[in-house]
């Protein structure tokens, strides 16, 4: 990632591999530290290392849950070694290893730079776009829409699962955003974990609330999505922002998210089963804009080198806003495009991304990993032949597609 730290951070990968332009140097990667070896040979940076490794891990495995039921594993192990290996760091090392996207306001005056105290744009927004390409080149699920264009439901399976890994997701956010100061003795930490308790709160009850006014019903999935949207959005500002604002962030996001995944299914034609474009990328975008507007100068003196604090729109800092524009448009792009890249590349490497229509039918636990993910009795079970071999496949009720009530 280049140098680990821009406020008060450590210093011994010092050296990015930059260039100059109009007597500014602009970071590009970094250039020692590989292999965790030679100066990076020290504590603080093992620790920051495994750190910063788990962050990647989130973004890596946020395509999955656009690309449910149709990508096969070993296409999603190869491209994870892509995200891991290019993606995530080349993007993480512009805003966090002192690149040229942290260095916006101390060579051209846009506040602090691009702003992103835990990841809203790295982790996030990373996955988010990601998910979006990606889903668009792999195609919809059989089923999904009809030849006329009408969406057809397809619904989840486990909602009081997905509710107990939404919860789990929530308690593992408080490491997420609080634990980005770095250091405990750092009382920031207290504000971190309550702006981050007050926007998934709010994230989740107003998608419910939303679903409940527009469908007669407080859909618990949408309910699950709001809260997820909440954290994702106040993971850039959650250090910079006060309490109500912290509300309001993640109420936004829960409308948000709720209006982002029908424009998705209807409008765009994309089949992302979780909404993982919705709640990771749009509301990853979210997260970064309300830094650069709810900022409010209590927080972050001497952030990516330029002096006071980090300040918004409506705390009298304009050019802040600008910079995280600059971020969020380099990230859907740059990120994009190395996606792209890594997508057909891994499709060259492993033979092709999807599974087939008859794996896709009986479902992907068997034919994939050699498990049934769920016991059924023999009496229950169907022996089919899947490239030349009997593949026992736990038998299911027929499933019709029906339209989405509107």
């Amino acid at each position: 990632m280049g140098p680990l730290g821009t406020l008060g951070g450590y210093d011994q990968l010092s050296h990015e591999v930059a260039v100059t332009i109009g007597g500014k140097t602009w970071g590009l990667f970094g250039g020692t530290g590989f292999f965790l070896t030679g100066v990076a040979y020290t504590a603080p940076v093992f620790a920051y290392f495994l750190f910063q490794m788990v962050f990647m891990d989130t973004a890596a495995t946020i395509p999955t849950g656009a690309l449910a039921e149709r990508w096969r594993f070993v296409a999603f192990a190869v491209f994870s070694v892509f995200v891991g290996a290019f993606i995530y760091p080349i993007y993480a090392n512009w805003t966090w290893g002192g690149g040229w996207l942290a260095m916006l306001g101390k060579n051209l005056g846009l506040g602090h730079g691009h702003v992103d105290f835990a990841g809203s744009s790295v982790v996030h927004m990373t996955g988010g776009v990601m998910a979006f390409v990606t889903a668009i080149l792999l195609g919809p699920r059989r089923g999904k829409y009809s030849p006329n264009g009408t969406v057809n439901a397809i619904p989840g399976h486990n909602i009081p699962m997905a509710l107990v890994g939404t919860f789990i997701l929530a308690f593992g956010w408080f490491g997420f955003n609080a634990g980005s100061t770095l250091a405990g003795s750092d009382l920031r930490i207290g504000v971190i974990a309550t702006n981050t308790m007050l926007a998934g709160a709010a994230g989740g009850i107003t998608a419910m609330l939303y679903v409940w006014r527009r469908y007669g019903k407080p859909d618990p999935s949408m309910l699950a999505n709001g809260t997820l949207a909440g954290l994702v959005a106040i993971t850039a500002p959650c250090a910079f922002v006060t309490a109500p604002a912290a509300v309001l962030i993640g109420g936004v996001a829960g409308v948000l998210v709720c209006a982002a995944v029908v424009f998705v299914e209807r409008s765009l034609k994309i089949d992302d089963p979780v909404g993982a474009i919705s709640v990771h990328g749009v509301c990853g975008l979210w997260g970064i804009l309300s830094v650069g507007l709810l900022a409010d100068g209590t927080y972050g003196a001497g952030w990516n080198g330029v002096d006071g604090a980090v300040r918004g729109l409506f705390y009298g800092d304009a050019s802040q806003l600008l910079a995280q524009l600059v971020g969020g448009v380099t990230n859907f792009v740059a990120v994009g495009a190395m996606a792209y890249v890594a997508y057909k590349v891994t499709g060259l490497v492993v033979g092709g991304h999807r599974v087939s229509a008859e794996v896709e039918e009986l479902g992907l636990d068997v034919p994939e990993m050699g498990v049934e993910g769920y016991t059924s009795t023999p009496e229950a079970a169907t022996v089919v032949v899947i490239d030349e071999q009997p593949v026992t496949v736990p038998a299911e009720p027929a499933f019709e597609p029906q339209p989405e009530p509107i």
